[in-house]
């Protein structure tokens, strides 16, 4: 059976986004070979790989999701860390959510379990 190794995220600078993560996220940096930059939450097997773009970005939802038994709570871990929320969390039939973008613009879901 197949499984998901890396998810490619376009970023203007794969170092700098590489930081960000590490240090807004709590990510760990996997690889960081040449251009071959991976981050991933800790214990976690899927990894982003940062890839870095020589074109005009084009920002929005990456269709990417995290998990979190309390996305409220989360929400406020995340904004005193300094990550910027697009949609704070909201209440819908479908689900509790939130999203964040990271410094390129790239959206995220935080769902509630």
């Amino acid at each position: 059976m197949l499984r998901l190794t890396t998810i490619a995220i376009v970023v203007s600078n794969a170092m700098k986004s590489a930081k960000w993560y590490q240090e807004k996220l709590g990510f760990e940096i996997r690889e960081h070979q040449g251009h071959w930059i991976t981050v991933a939450p800790k214990k976690e097997n899927v990894a982003f790989h940062l890839c870095e773009g020589f074109y005009e970005l084009e920002p929005g939802n990456s269709g990417i999701s995290f998990t979190s038994k309390d996305v409220k709570k989360e929400e406020a871990t995340l904004r005193r860390a300094g990550v910027e929320f697009t949609t704070p969390t909201t209440k819908e039939e479908w689900a509790t959510y939130a999203m964040f973008k990271d410094p390129d613009g790239n959206e995220f879901y935080i769902l509630e379990e």
